[in-house]
């Protein structure tokens, strides 16, 4: 599955770090860092975490694609 953080948007507040540590992470204080396909044992956390996000900046599979057009 692949996924895209909405950087412009992110406001690191870090709940997808807290929820998918291995495909988020925030180091010190630049801008978020993930790996946009997420391993097939991650896609629960990955899908909590895009579920936490105050700002919905994370789009997750079909959403992927919505967000290009």
């Amino acid at each position: 599955m692949q996924i895209v953080v909405d950087l412009t948007r992110c406001q690191a507040y870090a709940q997808c770090v807290f929820l998918a540590p291995q495909v988020f992470s925030l180091p010190g204080e630049e801008a978020l860092l993930y790996r946009p396909a997420v391993p097939d044992d991650q896609l629960e956390r990955v899908h909590q975490a895009a579920a936490a996000c105050p700002v919905q900046a994370i789009l997750v599979g079909e959403e992927v694609s919505a967000g290009a057009r």
